[in-house]
């Protein structure tokens, strides 16, 4: 999530899994003409659930033990690696971006250049959805995952059977942003860029500046999922591609009102780097959207969070299955009535 570039010499760019819990099936896919890498668990005849991170996050982010009981709700769920992260397609032909210039450029309006838009990250799920053929999936990104997610669903509504926004926004310029300590630690970097303990402490200072307060992460927990991160892949410059896609998206408030899914916006009451005004605002530009706002929810995933966030994701995407199921049976009904 941190976006400070260096070169480095140790990012791995291999497979991990974890020992415990159930095995995924691990895999990688042509998708709108770059290579994603995914990993599915659970019964292939499930509801699918598709899992969007958010920026400069991998797969893992999303934590094994959090798939698993997703998984043991009766879905099967599918966690990728965005472009330019992880193993997935690197886009390093274009040159890093000038962040802060196109953080001055969108704050005056003006238009962005980027290397990519996140309308191609959602066209990028969309094609991983094509390669496992998936007619339709519930769609749940958190933060920059979250404006993916919210892409796939306005434009692309048939294939996607609920929406869950989680930490994210409708990029409207009137809302708030970071707090100042946040947003220092997000453009921060480690005393020592080179140095594997240096970029650990970095990241160990991020998450628990942009962390949960209600929920606290023991940090030995922490640092052994930052060092399998690590380790897998690290790619600093996809950071910074991400974030000016980010910049150059803009406000996605017009595309929102075109949302049909049945949507669930879960936002922290606590989170210091994307407020919560932006997932009340996220809410309510999109038609029929339930918030569930969580007390002591800053800006991350820890073990304490887990069975809420759960439950409202397993409950609400149960819901619209149902639903879509009953409407299905009205139809047939309807149809042999007129018969």
């Amino acid at each position: 999530m941190s976006i400070w570039l260096t070169s480095t010499g140790y990012a791995a760019g291999s497979r991990v899994h974890s020992p415990r819990g159930p095995t995924p099936h691990m895999g990688a896919i042509k998708a709108n003409g770059i290579t994603l890498e995914y990993e599915s668990l659970g019964d292939r005849n499930a509801p699918p659930i598709l899992l969007i991170m958010g920026l400069g996050m991998q797969l893992i982010a999303w934590p094994d033990a959090f798939c698993a009981a997703l998984a043991g709700r009766g879905f099967r769920v599918i966690r990728f690696d965005n472009r330019d992260i992880g193993l997935s397609s690197k886009f390093d032909a274009f040159p890093i971006p000038n962040v802060a210039w196109a953080a001055a450029k969108a704050w005056l309006g003006l238009p962005i250049r980027s290397a990519y838009a996140l309308a191609d990250m959602a066209n990028d799920t969309i094609g991983l959805m094509d390669g496992l053929r998936l007619e339709k999936a519930h769609v749940v990104g958190a933060s920059m995952g979250g404006m993916v997610a919210q892409l796939v669903a306005a434009l692309h509504p048939t294939r996607v059977s609920s929406l869950i926004s989680m930490m994210s926004s409708s990029g409207a310029r009137r809302l708030p942003g970071p707090t100042q300590r946040a947003l220092a630690a997000l453009l921060g970097k480690p005393e020592n860029p080179r140095d594997f303990a240096s970029v650990i402490d970095h990241y160990v200072h991020l998450f628990r500046v942009i962390g949960s307060p209600g929920f606290a992460t023991d940090e030995a927990e922490l640092r052994v999922r930052l060092e399998q991160a690590l380790r897998r892949n690290f790619h600093p410059a996809g950071n910074a591609r991400q974030l000016h896609a980010i910049l150059a998206c803009g406000d996605r408030s017009p595309l929102l009102r075109r949302v049909t899914a049945p949507t669930l916006v879960i936002h922290g009451a606590d989170d210091p780097l994307v407020p919560l005004e932006c997932g009340k605002d996220t809410a309510r530009k999109i038609a029929g959207a339930r918030l569930q706002v969580v007390p002591g929810m800053g800006h991350d995933l820890p073990p304490g969070l887990h069975p809420i966030l759960i439950e409202a994701i397993a409950e609400h995407c149960h819901a619209a299955q149902s639903s879509c199921s009953a409407s299905a049976s009205e139809a047939v009904a309807s149809i042999t009535t007129a018969r």
